[in-house]
């Protein structure tokens, strides 16, 4: 890897501001030959980045979901497993922690090649949000459907991959595995008692 080590020095400026942080993002997150102070900073850093990054995607699918609760989603027949509304925002936001603790879990084993299955979890997270998106923005029950049954395939090669870094990783995901399963099956009982 290159070492990032000259930085402009225009204090105060946006630019500046810019090439700080790039020194930072490279010191701590990224720079192999760390200290133990920096260590430490990388690995809070990581958790940081990854539970973030995680509540994000929950925070963007919940955009289209809080209008349709009330409006259009009340007006489905649902199936009798059906909770209660106010179950789904406090079991996600606890996904969503446990999936990031995973994903920073896999990015700090030090094992080598730790970070690809990292980026896939990063990318998974796209299809975790547009699922809402697709289920209470477009009101689509049939493409949530699909969508669905894409991200319950992704959780469940990211565990498969996550186990040969972590296994407490892959522990910490059950619980999502679990729920998104259950979720389908809401998904498809109103595709069938909604035609």
């Amino acid at each position: 890897m290159v070492a990032v080590t000259n930085y402009p020095s225009a204090k105060g400026t946006p630019r500046c501001f810019f090439w700080c942080a790039l020194h930072t993002f490279h010191k701590y997150l990224i720079h192999p030959h760390a200290t133990v102070k920096s260590m430490t900073i990388r690995t809070i850093g990581l958790f940081a980045l990854c539970i973030g990054a995680s509540l994000l995607a929950g925070f963007l699918g919940s955009v289209p979901t809080v209008d349709s609760i009330t409006g259009w989603y009340s007006t489905l027949v649902k199936p009798g497993w059906n909770p209660p509304n106010w179950v789904f925002m406090p079991v996600w936001t606890l996904l969503y922690i446990l999936m990031g603790t995973a994903a920073a879990l896999v990015w700090t084993s030090g094992k080598p090649g730790a970070w690809r299955p990292v980026v896939f979890f990063f990318a998974h997270l796209f299809i975790n949000a547009y699922w809402s998106i697709a289920f209470f923005g477009q009101q689509d029950p049939k493409l949530a459907l699909a969508v669905i049954g894409v991200m319950w395939v992704m959780i469940a090669f990211m565990m498969l991959w996550f186990w040969r870094y972590s296994r407490t990783a892959t522990y910490l995901l059950t619980p999502y595995l679990v729920w998104v399963t259950y979720a389908s099956t809401l998904n498809l009982g109103i595709v069938l008692l909604n035609p």
